[in-house]
């Protein structure tokens, strides 16, 4: 964020992020700066809406909602997509609720059964005798629409019609992730669940690294508070945005250190990296599924010359290829990327490995600015031919069911209904950030001050 932004954020933004080290505890309680996030946030930002397989026929919707905003993206004709506002033209009523496919390709009101062609255009109104003509203009009663931009598998809509392009504002972790085919991948699960917290507390929970140690200590395999933060590098861009990666961002299959290996055959680095890999397949069956394990638990049965990394991404792409998944190129700096996190603002997550990905989604459930919808994906390349079929969303599930979530996310969800009453605390005024770990934070909310600031300019 820019000085004169930050400067006017101080004066014209109730409880403005004037220190980067420090949140106040109200952006994620106050009734009063929530209004302001559904006013001046939601309605002008880039939002993933849907997947592009939700929505694979003609005449296939979504409903995608927004705190007390519904907005339907529909599959068109020449297969483009479209984004309506959900509303009536005649007397308000909500036209299509959920997903589906519109019968016949054509949106009709349940109350009075105008309807309208799936671009939009209005092709019939009852009783249409009894109206002034002037009310009836095909301008006028045409569906408002979004706007609409595809990346990444899928549609993100934009109520704003002054918004700047969707490519622009994805810069630069559209251009970081296409390299890694995400665009390719498909669903294989999709699961939500309720949450008790602001919908930015609960995705700041994933945007640094630093938590590992604590919540997810099987992850450090023995190394308790010594497992060193500093495995990850930080980054921050602008438009919000913020990723973290293996550090340096020096690729998995780059030669290793000389504390990397233990000896020459690198054996006891090669038993960490296949246990870690069964710990993240079997606590989260996402970024690292079961085929993925069954490879690297191989490298077991096999030379392995150089880098165990190295060996494990030759592996990984061996198995690809007889296996007619559609792997990316293998660009060490792409590969790099693998285990990272790559957050878009203000409410997404893609966090790739091996040809799968791990996605997140966050928004405020209704109008409750202490409640939200958290949704998880777990996305891969397949065959050609083998793809899933249309996904269904499955929940939402309560935050400690043990047969609905691994063991992984289970340990995150603990702690956000947690944080989230402790801001209530009159011990709390707000939060205190790492500016080395958690800067993509900071940066998150200093982006958000930038689209309040517009409320007075």
């Amino acid at each position: 964020m820019t000085a004169g932004v930050a400067s006017a954020a101080r004066g014209l933004v109730p409880h403005a992020v004037t220190d980067p080290g420090f949140i106040p505890r109200e952006r994620y309680t106050a009734p009063g700066f929530f209004a302001l996030e559904r006013e001046w946030l939601w309605p002008r930002v880039w939002q993933m809406a849907c997947r592009l397989e939700e929505i694979p026929e003609v005449g296939d919707f979504v409903e995608y909602t927004i705190c007390d905003q519904s907005v339907l993206v529909v599959r068109q004709a020449d297969a483009s997509v479209k984004a309506f506002f959900n509303v009536c033209r005649h007397r308000a009523t909500q036209l299509a609720v959920g997903r589906g496919c519109l019968p016949d390709r054509e949106i009709a009101c349940p109350f009075h059964g105008w309807r309208w062609d799936i671009d939009g255009t209005n092709s019939y109104v009852y009783g249409r005798a009894g109206f002034d003509e002037s009310h009836l203009t095909a301008s006028d009663l045409a569906l408002r629409e979004c706007r609409v931009g595809v990346w990444g598998g899928c549609a993100f809509v934009n109520m704003d019609p002054d918004a700047p392009p969707l490519e622009d504002v994805l810069a630069p972790i559209g251009t970081l992730l296409d390299p890694l085919g995400v665009d390719r991948m498909r669903v294989r699960w999709w699961k939500s669940v309720l949450l008790d917290a602001n919908w930015k507390l609960a995705q700041e929970a994933f945007m640094e690294g630093l938590h590992v140690m604590q919540t997810h200590p099987q992850l450090t395999l023995g190394a308790g508070a010594s497992y060193d933060p500093d495995d990850q590098a930080y980054f921050v861009h602008a438009n919000g945005h913020s990723h973290f990666q293996n550090t340096g961002g020096r690729p998995r299959s780059a030669e290793p250190g000389p504390a990397e290996r233990s000896d020459k055959s690198g054996g006891s680095v090669l038993e960490r990296i296949i246990e870690s890999s069964r710990l993240l397949w079997e606590g989260l069956d996402a970024m690292t599924l079961e085929r993925d394990y069954r490879v690297i638990e191989g490298l077991r049965e096999r030379p392995v010359a150089g880098s165990p990394g190295a060996a494990l991404v030759r592996a990984i792409y061996e198995h690809a290829a007889e296996a007619g998944i559609p792997m990316p190129a293998p660009d060490p700096a792409a590969i790099g990327r693998w285990g990272g996190m790559f957050f878009l603002f203000p409410n997404y997550f893609v966090l790739p490995q091996y040809g799968n990905a791990l996605v997140y989604r966050s928004r405020p459930h209704g109008l409750d600015a202490e409640r939200c919808l958290f949704e998880l994906w777990s996305i891969s390349l397949f065959p050609e031919g083998e793809e899933p079929a249309r996904p269904e969303p499955l929940g939402p599930f309560r935050p400690d069911d043990t047969e609905a979530w691994p063991p992984i996310p289970l340990q995150d969800f603990s702690n956000i209904e947690r944080q989230q009453r402790g801001l209530h605390s009159r011990a709390c005024r707000g939060m205190r950030l790492s500016g080395r770990y958690e800067g993509g934070i900071a940066n998150m909310h200093q982006e958000l001050d930038r689209y309040l600031v517009a409320a007075h300019t």
